[in-house]
């Protein structure tokens, strides 16, 4: 799709030279200099304009950031594995890249779901360009988080520092470093659009909150860390907005306060543990298709949370009718017309904690109070 660059500029090319003034040697004779002998003041260097005696206070800062941060970014290489259909042979196969930051002295890494998914091999590359093998050690495909691990000696493994994302405004300079297209180490700076946007992760689940930053952002960013002006990780960079698949502008970043929140999570259980009822739920599209607005209870797990509460789930009668059983209208006091706000309601709680829940049982509306479990 880049043909019609390339043909554009050798057009340009030929442009210039077919109109070369008259009195210049010709240009048909490449092999001598244009001008001829002429030897004036523009036949030679330009004298150099000496160099201001210190870089501003921005560039100054800008630069000691990256010196600092690049030493914790890495590069990811996902490969899977093929048997060649003619020979036998099995080979590693490139199935693509992106970045990732080093999140601690024992050699956890930190990147996105999607830069590691399908893989059978990945290869961490660190700063000092030595190579690691590494092994997938948690994983959330619904905030699009996972987490490596690589043996490392610990001189070679520098932590990012990691800030805050819930007192970030709007304005505020930011820094992504990565790899895009495979160029290793790239820095570009921009400052935070937006804040409390929602994307799609690879799940289809919602992930709020999301940094919207205009720091280009291009394939092979991914994973990589969004930094604030004093070289804090605030976000992971994941997504863009681009009609042409690069940058356009608009990048988005998974906040640090939820890195912070799952990345141990994962590190422990290799999965993000969450708060639940204790219930399995209707889907959307049928709830839609019957005219209910709110979550049907299809099922009540035997002495679970839910159960414990006295709700109550759909049922069979004997003449093979489905009868419907308790409806969540709200959690929290926060009306819930889907399972996805359900779980963004429930994401901040911890296992345990009590939250009241008002369902329609029959024409009837009450609040239920129930401690929520572990689910998968």
């Amino acid at each position: 799709m880049h043909w019609p660059r390339v043909l554009l500029i050798g057009a340009a090319a030929v442009s210039l030279a077919s109109v070369l003034p008259a009195g210049h040697a010709d240009a048909t004779e490449w092999g001598k200099p244009l001008g001829g002998s002429y030897d004036g003041l523009e036949g030679k260097p330009r004298p150099v304009t000496p160099a201001p005696a210190e870089l501003g206070p921005d560039e100054r800062g800008t630069m000691a950031v990256f010196e600092r941060a690049t030493k914790s970014v890495v590069f990811i290489a996902n490969t899977a594995i093929q048997r060649d259909i003619l020979s036998f042979n099995v080979m590693e196969v490139p199935q693509g890249s992106g970045s990732g930051f080093v999140w601690n002295k024992q050699g956890h890494i930190v990147t996105n779901f999607h830069v590691i998914y399908g893989a059978d091999a990945i290869k961490v590359t660190l700063a000092d360009r030595s190579e690691r093998q590494a092994k997938l050690v948690g994983a959330d495909p619904d905030h699009d988080l996972a987490v490596l691990q690589i043996q490392a000696p610990e001189s070679a493994l520098e932590p990012l520092a990691v800030g805050a994302s819930h007192d970030l405004r709007v304005g505020q300079k930011v820094l992504a470093i990565g790899n895009p297209f495979g160029l290793d180490h790239t820095l570009t700076t921009g400052v935070v659009s937006a804040l409390g946007r929602t994307i799609k992760s690879m799940s289809n689940r919602t992930i709020e909150g999301v940094i919207q930053t205009d720091a280009a952002i291009n394939p092979g960013n991914s994973g990589g860390p969004l930094l604030d002006s004093s070289g804090r990780l605030i976000g992971v960079n994941t997504q863009i907005v681009s009609p042409s698949g690069a940058y356009a502008g608009i990048g988005f970043a998974v906040p640090v306060d939820t890195v912070n929140r799952i990345v141990p999570e994962l590190i422990k259980h290799g999965k993000l543990i969450r708060p639940g009822l204790g219930v399995s739920l209707v889907p959307d599209a049928i709830a839609r298709r019957w005219g209910i607005k709110g979550l049907i209870i299809g099922r009540v797990s035997r002495g679970g949370s839910a159960d414990r509460a006295g709700l109550r789930g759909a049922r069979e009668t004997v003449t093979g009718r489905v009868e419907l059983g308790d409806i969540i209208v709200a959690v929290a006091g926060k009306p819930v017309t889907t399972i996805d706000e359900l779980m963004d309601v429930l994401e901040d709680r911890k296992v345990g904690a009590q939250v009241t829940l008002e369902i329609l049982r029959g024409n009837r509306r009450e609040l239920v109070s129930v401690t929520l479990q572990a689910v998968n």
